[in-house]
């Protein structure tokens, strides 16, 4: 029996001794061209079908059958694969890898230094943000609402339509992250500081249809701005009798940190409206934008925003005269009350992203916003309407108006974006899943009183012309995914240059549990007969995920109005069809580029809305179908040497059907027309000259709190004209003067409305007795100066 065993031991020995002679541990590193560690690299034996990842220090050990000649492949996302064979291999074999990045990708088409803009996404030059005439110290979307297909039609206003869209089908994002705006606001006067920051800004990219899929669900457009790394320090100040601004900005190799402040009163601008009264408003916004870089591998950015937006009112009178030259009225009011508004949001987000070589990246998002937002007033006004040539009283009477609105909102989000270049393909992919908290609790009435009886009346009862209620909670997850690739091909000497970007959208809502699905398309063409053209191509299928405003319903009952969030609305559609064309050329030795867009925009499931300054009222449920299609011509060039203006001209005709009636939209807009010119002195670059112009025309309206098929009327049309002068006192920019911190330092002057226009911005309405109503025009801002001064350091 110990004979037995003995043999059975010298056997098992001899079989570990013959299989460790037979196989070999492969250990090692892999590192890329720097010496960096390649972190999570795939070290694998496809014959034997062995594999292991590297470490976070690049290190390996992989077990393997020895053979004559042992293949072992190195590979990883975003660097070229490398093949080793090992010969006769034994023991422990050490092998150290070096991995490097892919870089076989198509080269980016330019023209004297331009990028060629070859999808639906322009991009525009952060440069004008300090040349354009400010009215709301927003120059971002100052300078949107100049491009063509988007109009505006109030300078007090952020807020802009595109292609017949409302303000809510515009989505923007800073750093890859979605940005709101409070909910509350329904005034030009209200607005504080939009959350956009122009100090820091280093890319500004906008597209007014046919987008790609990275961008979210909305149906108009998309703005993506992307903040910049500073300067080792840079720093730059202004104020103006409109607000003042800071910013101061560090960095080295590792760590970046911009600061900006801005402060906006708009107390003297208020001061030409037609109301007149004590005008308080202040807005206050504090951004900082800090990133981290260790190596080349990790980066960890942080932005965070605080805004605290104040608007207090207290109106005395007000003396309002319009009408024709022979038929004059004139409307004159006597208030007491006030108003008390606050706006206070917050919105902050961390991204860590992690770099596999210089083509391939992959970032996890954290952002959240939070909102608390009060609308309060009591204002009460006894008004005269009077015919001016007779002195007739059409209507006397006393209107109040009350309001305790109150909400409070947060939103949280988590991303995770990868982001990866393989030869002449750009592939994007993002997952986000969001969970919205919203609250209301509104009160709102009216009442109106001519000639000693309240309007509305039915014989027997008195109710308040208008009568709303609202106490809702919207509790909520929302789920985001997109897949896109950017593919270039052609180019070659003599052959076509095409960009093809295609993707598609998903969406998920717990609220409604609706599911959506949206594929988009667009190709750009440089045809080989002339690389100065671009013709570019699009279509896509765009769902506007409702969200609270959408849902929110009404019903009225016995006078009173009660709003109700709709559970079982679904969202809005828009199908994009574009067609471009670019035309690149030189006069005078300038470069100038020409562009023409056609666009088509079929709308499904709408949920109507009606506009009143810049608050637009849902009717909650999905009512309508409809169309916006249009032209849109710009053309944009040094008109004068070393400077950039341009000109935008905008037709468009849109419709939609409720309740069998065909109406436009209450954003049809048919034309627009808008130029911003720069110039310098003849023989100097000290004394620079911007002018903005815009002619637009009028909205359609009608009485409030009517139905939309009564918008008969259309306001008259918007013109506007700004204008500023800049003298430069110190011009250091080259720094040829080491011992002079300032950079420059520029003095300026701009009027605002230069020639007075009155232009309309929404309607009181008047009953008199006999139930005849009177539209009485609501004014913008009249003609204001405002100086500035700003320094760069």
């Amino acid at each position: 029996m110990k004979i037995k065993v003995l043999i059975l031991q010298i056997f098992m020995l001899c079989m570990a001794m013959y299989a460790q002679a037979q196989s070999f541990t492969l250990q090692g590193r892999v590192v890329d061209e720097s010496g960096s560690p390649v972190e999570f690299a795939s070290v694998s034996c496809l014959k034997q079908g062995k594999m292991t990842m590297t470490s976070l220090k690049g290190e390996y050990s992989l077990q393997l059958h020895s053979a004559d000649s042992v293949e072992v492949r190195f590979s990883m996302v975003g660097y070229k694969t490398k093949i080793r064979v090992l010969r006769r291999p034994r023991g422990k074999q050490t092998l150290q890898v070096v991995l490097y990045s892919n870089d076989n990708e198509l080269g980016e088409v330019t023209v004297t230094g331009t990028r060629i803009q070859s999808g639906q996404t322009q991009e525009l030059k952060k440069e004008h943000l300090k040349n354009l005439p400010s009215v709301s110290g927003n120059a971002v979307e100052e300078l949107i609402q100049s491009q063509a297909g988007v109009s505006t039609h109030s300078e007090l206003s952020s807020q802009y339509n595109v292609r017949g869209g409302s303000f809510d089908e515009n989505s923007v994002y800073i750093n890859n992250v979605e940005v709101y705006r409070p909910f509350l606001v329904r005034s030009g006067q209200q607005e504080g500081i939009s959350v956009i920051n122009p100090d820091m800004v280093e890319k500004i990219e906008f597209s007014t249809g046919g987008y790609e899929a990275r961008y979210g669900d909305k149906m108009s457009s998309a703005l993506n701005i992307t903040y910049k790394r500073p300067k080792p320090f840079e720093a730059s100040v202004s104020a103006s009798l409109l607000g003042a601004s800071a910013y101061v900005g560090v960095s080295n190799k590792k760590v970046s940190w911009s600061n900006g402040l801005r402060y906006k009163t708009t107390r003297n601008l208020l001061g030409s409206l037609d109301t007149k009264g004590e005008y308080k408003p202040t807005f206050i916004d504090y951004q900082t934008y800090f990133t981290y870089t260790p190596n080349e591998r990790w980066n960890i950015n942080f932005l965070g925003n605080i805004s605290n937006n104040h608007y207090n009112f207290s109106p005395e009178d007000r003396e309002t005269n319009f009408g024709t030259m022979e038929n004059v009225k004139s409307f004159r009011v006597y208030f007491d009350g006030q108003e008390k508004d606050v706006f206070r949001t917050f919105f902050g987000s961390l991204g860590i992203t992690r770099h596999f070589g210089k083509n391939t990246s992959l970032s996890l998002i954290a952002s959240a916003f939070k909102t608390r937002e009060q609308e309060k007033y009591d204002i009460q006004g006894q008004y005269w309407l009077t015919q001016t040539e007779t002195s007739e009283n059409l209507g006397v009477g006393t209107y109040f108006q009350h309001a305790r609105n109150y909400l409070n909102a947060h939103v949280e989000s988590l991303k995770l974006l990868l982001k990866t270049k393989q030869k002449r393909h750009d592939i994007e992919g993002a997952l986000t899943f969001k969970k919205e908290h919203i609250s209301e609790n509104s009160v709102e009435y009216e009442m109106r009183d001519s000639s000693n009886y309240s309007i509305p009346h039915t014989g027997k009862d008195l109710y308040m012309i208008y009568s709303m209620r609202a106490k809702n909670v919207l509790d909520a997850n929302r789920i985001e995914a997109y897949i896109q690739d950017t593919y270039r091909f052609g180019g070659g000497e003599g052959q076509s240059h095409y960009t093809l970007n295609y993707g598609v959208r998903f969406a998920h809502w717990s609220y409604t549990k609706e599911t959506i699905l949206s594929p988009r398309v667009s190709l750009g063409i440089i045809p080989a007969f002339n690389e100065n053209v671009t013709m570019r191509f699009a279509a896509g299928l765009y769902y506007q995920a409702p969200f609270f405003k959408e849902i929110r319903d009404t019903t009225t009952v016995n006078g009173i109005t009660y709003a109700k969030l709709n559970n079982k609305a679904k969202s809005q559609r828009s199908i994009h069809f574009i067609a471009g064309y670019d035309y690149r050329f030189k006069l005078n030795n300038r470069q100038f580029k020409f562009t023409a867009e056609a666009y088509y925009k079929l709308l499904g499931n709408l949920v109507p809305y009606s506009v009143n300054n810049v608050k637009v009222v849902y009717y909650g449920d999905n009512e309508s179908s409809g169309h916006a299609a249009g032209l849109d011509f710009k053309i944009y060039g040094e008109f004068v040497p070393g400077t950039d203006s341009w000109l935008s001209l905008s037709l468009m005709s849109t419709k939609m059907k409720l309740n069998g009636v065909s109406i436009p939209l209450p954003t049809d807009q048919r034309y627009a027309l808008n130029l911003f010119f720069t110039d310098y002195f003849p023989g100097t670059d000290r004394w620079k000259m911007s002018l903005k112009l815009a002619f637009a025309d009028g909205l359609p309206f009608a009485a409030p709190h009517r139905e939309l098929e009564s918008n008969s009327f259309r306001a008259p049309a918007y013109k506007r004209a700004d204008i500023g002068l800049s003298y430069r006192l110190i011009n250091n920019a080259d720094n040829h003067n080491k011992k002079n911190p300032l950079r420059n330092l520029w003095l300026g002057v701009e009027c605002l409305n230069l020639f007075g226009i009155n232009n309309v911005n929404s309607y009181y309405w008047i009953t008199d007795v006999t139930g005849q109503q009177y539209a009485v025009p609501n004014y913008l801002t009249g003609r204001q100066l405002n100086f500035r001064i700003s320094a760069d350091i």
